[in-house]
């Protein structure tokens, strides 16, 4: 089974944000466009092939705000050590997008030469199974560019040389381990990593020689976790970089910050995995005395902590963690804030010998680690969570199975002992959670609901129990599974067992999506937080005896990616993209912890607005000319929304505010009106809540077959069911014109420039400094640099005839700007001309109905199976008003909208169109929001199909999201029976054009 990889935009944007970093730099047409020796970023050392970069440091900067302006970032004043940030969520596909930027760095500019370094062995295997799984795919969008990637070993340092020598794509997958240990003093050589030793072999030059001569562009993959220390940063710059791209999504510096796609924007575009919390805990009635041990340490003196129930100043009780330290707080009585239930419990005495963790009361009572005094036993906590994620998944594979996705559940544990006991004999047995799964699983499977899984046609007829668990652990020499080793803070330590197995979890990625592979539930080590993920883990339960190392967004982490089928596609259905949480805390209490580790990691500040949140927010001034808003004016609005009381000094939103978006009397004051929606868009994200879902509040949306099957909206639906075709004529003419229009409107574009300046230096105390007296530039003379060939960079561009080119080229007499900045002029004439195009082709369509017998059918709402959550995306509606019992909207708009249409009289039907019902455009499918029938004065039915917008302002709306509009325009217009199509930012809009 491979995974087959779809073009998302957001990863499209993600790529051309590094690219174009580059803008300028000469282009490579073709591998035969130019003359041997002359091979475009490229040149030729005294061992090897490098990078070579042609641009100032002044055109990269301007380059990069560009960007940042285009993605509506902060703007950087400097370059920051040629470092380049990426932050995109976790799921997302940063691999795909760094991999995918290679070749198109090749591509655009012959940049050939590419190291990759991560900082784990979890990480290195994962990177080279993503370029494995990838390479078919990136061979089809790019023929001819050969790309040779490898892991470095240090046992094959003919590798290195054959890096710096190759002129195809060569990619370095390395660990940060390998190349961190250097040296001063040759008596220490041999303590030196082996990359940084003379080799007889290369010559007697050291293989990080050949690496620097190659003038590398470097991607650190997890830059927080690589480059950490001032070691590790010279480590890195040792390689002699080109220049240093950092993807991550939780960044600890962020340098020349270039795309970003946080949590909620993820979230928002349906990127990843919707997240559902399932709460297993006992209920804390605080009647009887609750102590739990959650670990105990020798390190510094003997320490254990407990969990115990304190009563606070105010008289409330709350369940909290303390230290024991048996010479000093050993008393729980006054630990607990001298409640009456803890008299007698003294700690007596610290067991940390291993196997025999425990603590000791002077009362006598011992209590092992994990283990509970009061309150439900954690054996049965455990059991019911295990119990819980077998129920969830057999209830998606119920849903799941039939569409051809296999469902998987990962199961986090901290010891190989509470899975699989390994006896002196050389036998094993299972541990105390793989006998609580076989015992849940088998009585589950047992309910008459699940039978349907286990017919003769069904994929699990054939297996037993032991088949469908598997352990994913390190082993020792004999093939036995064993506790990984970690690190202070949780994370694991690299060692040979451990590449062991990582290589069996890495390679076995694809074989447990496919059907033929029984394992659908995997324990694993409670340390693996970063390196695996599975697209099709559906539920992820962890339970751990002692401190728990995983934060809340590394569990998730390991299944947010969209899943895939058994053919390979991926899914994007959000009804079945679910990630559910078996937690053994609150919902409240996961939340607020999620939220908490969003805010820390990403710097986003859930319900407040930061001063200079609306600085990057652009806008067309009087002449046409894109402007960046600024921070000056955005504390000017920042101070606007203070005056007004919806926020406070900290920024934190007040309801009013949100009560005025809801109800559209925000206003902002005469300056900014030309951007209030972008404002708008700025508080609205501000203000979003933490994408996670309460299981308790999900609600099955069914179908209502009496409105379904009634006179009302089958009169609707026939208005609105048939297919149409489209046709395109391209006004060529026109095209040409508008297009030279645009391109003289153009600025000037200017050469090189040679800058001379006389300055007189003064020697002081201070130092030496110098003051300039005269400056002067030259227009830089290159007479003899090679232009490349605009006709077929254009052609290839635009898909345009080399006539029509020449015609566009010559009309607008700008063709000497070409010799001055072929590259930029090149660029800036293709986006014209694409941009005009697409225009046209909106403005040229023409649609026709296909016929009375092509249409949609009415089960394309039998075929939905819907979920949603009330508080979070679905509103109750009326019985009788709609096909469903309740709305699922996406935004605060669609539900005031449904709310309203719900309590509107004259409104008699309203649906929200299922994501199936599609109109076919040269921008791709577009799905239009709603259909309604509403009775005017109790006589005349009009039916509208209604596309809700938080703006109705055209230049609000992306180009691709206009035209997909305006398409929709005229597909309805084609359908000629009375049908009315319209954009509406509110109900209130609406009723006006009624």
């Amino acid at each position: 089974m491979k995974i087959k990889f779809d073009e998302q935009q957001y990863q499209l944007d993600a790529v051309n944000s590094i690219v174009d970093i580059f803008d300028g730099q000469p282009v490579k047409v073709s591998n035969f466009s130019v003359g041997a020796g002359h091979i475009l970023g490229q040149q030729q050392t005294e061992l090897g092939i490098g990078n070579k970069l042609e641009l100032s440091e002044q055109e990269i900067l301007e380059n990069i705000q560009t960007i940042q302006m285009r993605n509506h970032l902060k703007k950087s004043n400097a370059i920051q050590d040629w470092n380049f940030t990426v932050e995109m969520e976790t799921g997302t596909g940063k691999t795909y997008v760094y991999t995918r930027s290679i070749f198109e760095l090749n591509k655009k500019y012959g940049f050939s030469k590419f190291i990759i370094v991560v900082p784990s062995v979890a990480i290195r295997e994962g990177v080279y199974k993503s370029f494995q799984m990838t390479a078919d795919h990136f061979n089809e969008l790019y023929p001819g560019q050969h790309c040779h990637y490898f892991i470095y070993d240090s046992s094959k340092l003919e590798k290195v040389r054959e890096f710096a020598t190759s002129s195809d794509i060569e990619v370095m997958i390395i660990n940060i381990d390998a190349f961190r240990k250097s040296f001063d003093d040759p008596e220490k050589e041999t303590k030196a990593n082996l990359i940084h030793r003379e080799r007889d072999t290369m010559n007697g030059k050291k293989p990080i020689e050949f690496i620097q001569e190659t003038n590398p562009i470097v991607i650190i993959d997890e830059p927080q976790s690589v480059d950490n220390t001032e070691k590790a940063k010279e480590a890195i710059t040792s390689l002699n970089p080109l220049c240093k791209l950092r993807y991550s999504a939780t960044h600890r510096e962020t340098y020349n910050l270039m795309y970003k796609l946080d949590p909620i924007d993820a979230y928002d575009q349906r990127l990843v995995k919707k997240i559902e919390v399932l709460s297993v805990n006992s209920d804390d009635d605080y009647n009887d005395p609750y102590i739990k041990l959650i670990s105990v340490s020798n390190k510094s003196g003997y320490k254990a902590t407990i969990e115990l129930d304190e009563k606070k100043k105010n008289g409330n009780v709350t369940r909290v963690r303390k230290q024991i330290d048996p010479n000093k707080k050993n008393n729980l009585f006054l630990l607990s804030g001298e409640r009456d239930l803890y008299q007698g419990y003294v700690v007596d005495g610290i067991d940390c010998f291993p196997g025999n963790e425990s603590i000791e009361f002077e009362n006598g009572k011992v209590l092992g680690l994990g283990g509970v005094i009061g309150g439900m036993d954690d054996n049965l906590l455990k059991r019911y969570q295990i119990r819980e994620t077998i129920r969830t998944h057999l209830d998606k594979e119920l849903k799941l199975v039939h569409k051809g996705i296999k469902v998987l559940s990962l199961f986090f544990i901290d010891k190989v002992a509470n899975y699989r006991i390994y006896n002196d004999d050389g036998t094993w047995s299972h541990g105390r959670y793989a006998q609580m799964f076989e015992e849940e699983y088998m009585n589950l499977i047992k309910h008459q609901k699940y039978h349907a899984l286990f017919k003769e046609d069904s994929f699990l007829t054939n297996f037993n129990v032991e088949d469908v668990h598997g352990g994913y652990f390190s082993q020792d020499k004999k093939g036995n599974f064993k506790d990984s080793r970690t690190t202070k803070d949780g994370s694991l330590r690299s060692n040979k067992d451990d590449e062991s197995f990582f290589e069996l979890i890495m390679k076995n990625k694809e074989r447990l999506l496919s059907f033929e592979e029984p394992t659908r539930f995997i324990f694993s080590h409670s340390a693996l937080k970063e390196g695996w993920d599975n697209p099709n883990v559906f539920q992820i339960c962890t339970l751990v005896e002692t401190k728990d190392t995983l934060t809340k967004r590394q569990k998730i982490g390991r299944g947010l990616r969209l899943p895939v089928s058994k053919d390979g596609r991926r899914v994007y259905d959000e009804n079945d993209n679910i990630l559910t949480v078996v937690a053994n805390e609150s919902y409240e209490e996961f939340a607020d912890s999620l939220q908490k580790e969003m805010e820390d990691e990403t710097g986003i500040k859930f319900g407040y607005i930061e001063q200079q949140a609306f600085a990057p927010i652009t806008f067309k001034d009087e002449n046409n000319e894109e402007q960046i808003l600024g921070y000056k004016k955005s504390e000017k609005l920042f101070d606007y929304l203070l005056e007004k009381k919806y926020i406070d000094k900290k920024g934190k939103v007040k309801d009013s505010l949100k009560q005025d978006l809801v109800s559209e009397d925000f206003s902002v004051p005469d300056e900014f009106l030309p951007v209030q929606q972008e404002i708008e868009r700025v508080i609205k994200k501000s203000i979003k809540k933490l994408p996670v879902f309460n299981e308790k509040d999900k609600v099955s949306i069914g179908l209502n077959k009496e409105v379904l099957l009634s006179e009302d909206f089958n009169q609707l639906w026939d208005k609105i069911k048939y297919k149409t075709t489209y046709s395109v004529q391209l006004d060529s003419e026109r095209l040409m014109n508008e297009s030279v229009s645009a391109i003289r409107k153009l600025a000037p574009f200017r050469a090189r420039k040679v800058k001379r300046e006389n300055a007189l230096l003064k020697v002081e105390h201070s130092g030496v400094t110098g003051e300039g007296q005269t400056l002067r530039v030259y227009e830089a003379l290159e007479e003899d640099r090679r232009l490349p060939d605009i006709l077929r960079y254009l052609q290839e561009q635009t898909n345009l005839k080399r006539r029509t080119i020449v015609d566009i080229l010559i009309k607008s007499e700008r063709l000497d700007d070409f010799k001055r900045d072929p590259q930029a002029f090149m660029e800036a004439v293709m986006k014209i001309i694409n941009r005009e195009k697409r225009k046209l082709i909106i403005d040229g369509i023409k649609y026709e109905k296909i016929g009375d017998y092509e249409y949609y059918e009415q089960s394309l709402f039998e075929n939905e199976e819907l979920v949603g959550y009330m508080k979070a995306n679905a509103v109750k509606v009326d019985d009788d008003k709609s096909v469903y019992n309740y709305i699922k909207y996406d935004s605060d708009t669609e539900k005031t909208f449904a709310e309203k249409l719900n309590n509107d009289e004259d409104v008699k039907l309203f649906v929200k169109l299922p994501g199936s019902f599609v109109i076919d455009t040269p921008l791709g499918n577009y799905n239009p929001d709603w259909a309604i029938l509403v009775e005017n004065d109790g006589v005349e039915k009009l039916f509208f199909v209604i596309e809700t917008k938080g703006s109705t302002d055209q230049e609000d709306l992306r180009l691709r999201e206009d035209g997909k509009i305006e398409c929709g325009r005229k597909h309805f217009a084609a359908l000629e029976n009375g049908v009315k199509y319209d954009v509406a930012s509110s109900y209130e809009q609406l009723k006006e054009n009624i």
